[in-house]
């Protein structure tokens, strides 16, 4: 039988989601605590891969497991939140059906960056903290421009082994937020360090080093380089993964 398990993670802590050898991440973590509960090698999938740094409210993985009548998915919930670090948080488990993909079927996906005006020392690792006044109507009218189905290839991290870099954005703007102001960005898919790129380069509108004119013409120009430095991970979260009819029961 597939599931799907719903998570959220401080990834402070881990080197990304997806394992890699000899280091410590949010995906090894998650098949290390099923396997222990299940008591047989579980190995999961998530919908998409986070940087090192990088948080997530709402990340989606399936797994397979043959559960013993005696092991109802309420108590495996309960197991495994026992089970898993205190910095990843266990939400939700169902079942789905054999070709229900975390990450395939996933029609949306969007990612929240965290912005604050004035220094707060319990969120210096979930925040990007700026000293300076950033012009959030510049900012608003430059990621306008991100709206509809664009080639993210000046968005994009080098190397980043896509086969392509065309994402249809639904939705890109800052909003009030407490203690500062939060990006959010939705869309069908996300080119690897695309958002990072894009919030980085929306600061510099912000900071006055660049025009929302000058920030269109440099979307369509499809050119790397000219791009802004990425924002630092500790302001990004995975915030929401949207699957079509049938697959998510409702809550």
């Amino acid at each position: 039988m597939r599931y799907f398990l719903h998570l959220a993670y401080d990834g402070t802590r881990y080197h990304g989601w997806q394992v890699q050898p000899n280091t410590l991440t949010v995906q090894a973590e998650v098949d290390r605590c099923l396997s222990q509960v299940l008591r047989q090698p579980t190995h999961s999938l998530g919908s998409g891969r986070t940087d090192t740094g990088v948080h997530a409210s709402h990340q989606v993985a399936h797994f397979e497991a043959d559960l013993p009548e005696s092991l109802t998915l309420d108590l495996l919930l309960y197991r495994l939140r026992r089970a898993l670090p205190t910095d990843i948080g266990a939400l939700r488990l169902h079942p789905v059906a054999a070709d229900a993909h975390a990450r395939f079927s996933a029609e949306e996906r969007t990612y929240e960056y965290f912005v604050v005006v004035q220094p707060d020392p319990f969120r210096r690792d979930h925040a990007l903290y700026v000293d300076r006044p950033l012009d959030v109507a510049a900012m608003n009218a430059a990621a306008a421009c991100l709206i509809g189905q664009f080639d993210f290839t000046s968005f994009s991290k080098v190397k980043g082994g896509e086969n392509h870099y065309v994402c249809y954005c639904y939705e890109a703007g800052w909003h009030a937020a407490p203690g500062g102001v939060v990006f959010r960005i939705r869309a069908n898919r996300f080119v690897r360090g695309m958002v990072r790129l894009v919030v980085g380069t929306l600061l510099d509108v912000g900071r006055g080093k660049m025009t929302p004119r000058e920030f269109q013409e440099l979307l369509w120009a499809q050119r790397r380089v000219d791009a802004g430095g990425a924002a630092p991970a500790r302001g990004l979260f995975l915030s929401k993964v949207e699957y079509g009819p049938g697959i998510v029961p409702a809550a």
